[in-house]
């Protein structure tokens, strides 16, 4: 799989951007602030509809623009498919695949699979239990549409409940109708929740028990004199529902959260926030038997968020598909042996996207179509475009 041609319309600071990308390692050099993240993130999106940096959308829309358009055409297996997303805050966005509207634009998710690493995935080690949710969601994602549906159903529901929660404490204290009207609905979306949420939790879980045996095989080739790493889902709902072995039980998962949040609805009510669910849940990178946050060293860290990530593409290419991989600037955080690993790594996959801040920064072994992205001083608002490896020659206006 790669990915044959890319166009942005006024997507974060690319005004347009039209670039014909090849198989192979692609290497965008530019100074920082200038659209090379920007790029790879319209990829990710394209992948995965999210953006890997912000949580809304609406930071994706250039300034003073009401939408932005992202279009990749993806050749795999050799068919080729042009998937176009276009994004409006605060509205549903839209897709097409060769033209033809989809239902939903998340309908669109897993035709291109890709794996993005970058300097924040060292929050993946050390950050919130937010990220490494995230990790799994979207590996979840890349296997098709049925995951994000599960998502964006669960991720509603709570929002609603929640909204319901903040209230609940005063209908209650007033007791009559509007008590029992409060009961009432939070049953029914108690029920919703355990529903949507136990195949979030299970898809999570199953892809934990895939991705780990990867994890611990690439963490034993970047740091073979490490300590061992294991990888471990632990949701808030309890131990139980993780299987020692074969896939999650779904109506058990959802039988447990329903009593969870029996058992927890007057702390709920009390507090005005849902205790319990796969939002609340974490993945444990351990590190010697314990948990690597807090307690890894800055090199170990470094390693465990690669190993992860390289991790992550063979576990695709479990599922028959060779996903392009994206590095964006990460080399220049590596030492000498982590970047040797990464490098014979970048050289096994069909398509490498790369970024650097300066193309010094990228080994010499790592060969490849180099781009640049520069500044037109001409323009009253300045704006990025790419340029190629001969001087003057304009690739992508921007």
């Amino acid at each position: 799989m790669y990915v044959r041609s890319l166009r942005l319309r006024d997507f974060r600071s690319w005004r347009t951007l039209d670039v014909d990308l090849r198989p192979g390692a692609t290497i965008v050099v530019g100074r920082n602030g200038f659209g090379k993240t920007n790029l790879v993130e319209a990829l990710n999106y394209v992948a995965t509809s999210r953006s890997h940096r912000v949580s809304t959308d609406a930071a994706l829309v250039r300034s003073g623009c009401e939408t932005a358009s992202v279009a990749a055409s993806i050749v795999n297996a050799g068919r080729e498919l042009t998937v176009e997303v276009t994004i409006t805050p605060g509205r549903a966005n839209r897709a097409t695949v060769n033209g033809a509207p989809s239902r939903r634009a998340r309908d669109v998710v897993g035709i291109l699979r890709s794996v993005m690493f970058a300097p924040e995935d060292l929050a993946l080690v050390r950050g919130e239990p937010a990220e490494r949710r995230r990790l799994l969601d979207e590996l979840a994602a890349l296997a098709g549409p049925a995951m994000v549906a599960a998502r964006s159903d669960y991720d509603r529901v709570l929002r609603q409940r929640s909204a319901l929660l903040k209230t609940a404490a005063a209908a209650l204290r007033s007791g009559g109708s509007s008590a029992e009207s409060v009961i009432s609905t939070l049953d029914v979306w108690d029920t919703q929740l355990a529903q949507f949420g136990a195949v979030v939790t299970a898809g999570r879980i199953d892809m934990v028990s895939r991705l780990r045996p990867h994890v611990v095989a690439e963490y034993a080739t970047l740091a073979p004199a490490s300590r061992p790493v294991d990888l471990r889902y632990r949701p808030a709902a309890g131990e139980e529902i993780v299987p020692a072995q074969g896939r999650a039980d779904v109506e058990f998962i959802e039988a447990t959260l329903l009593t969870r949040l029996a058992a927890a609805r007057q702390k709920e009510i009390d507090r005005g926030v849902c205790l319990v669910g796969p939002h609340r849940d974490d993945l444990d990178i351990v590190l010697d038997g314990q948990v690597a946050k807090g307690y890894a060293s800055h090199g170990e860290s470094w390693s465990l968020a690669l190993a992860t990530r390289l991790g992550s593409v063979q576990l695709i290419r479990d599922d028959g598909a060779e996903p392009v991989v994206v590095l964006d600037d990460v080399f220049a955080e590596l030492d000498a042996s982590r970047r040797a690993a990464l490098t014979t790594f970048a050289e096994s996959v069909e398509q490498v996207i790369i970024t650097a801040a300066v193309g010094d920064d990228i080994p010499g072994a790592v060969a490849g179509r180099r781009l640049a992205v520069g500044v037109d001083d001409d323009h009253e608002v300045r704006e990025s475009y790419l340029i190629g490896e001969t001087p003057g020659e304009e690739v992508a206006h921007g």
